[in-house]
């Protein structure tokens, strides 16, 4: 598994994820969109501590400096 994610997308993912943490734990989404949304926000912390995105690999993209 080679890095493809830069810090910069890194930072962009954990900041999306902890905004739908506290949307999510503030009752502003809630039903199945809040649990599709925490879904992908754990995704999103996943991908960023691993420097790896599955779908990046697929497409052929690379936001990682050489």
């Amino acid at each position: 598994m080679r890095k493809n994610m830069g810090s910069t997308d890194k930072l962009i993912r954990v900041i999306i994820a902890m905004i739908v943490a506290v949307l999510y734990f503030t009752g502003t989404l809630t039903g199945t969109l809040g649990n599709i949304a925490m879904v992908i926000a754990g995704i999103f912390v996943l991908t960023s501590l691993l420097s790896f995105c599955p779908l990046y690999t697929i497409l052929g993209i690379s936001t990682c400096k050489k």
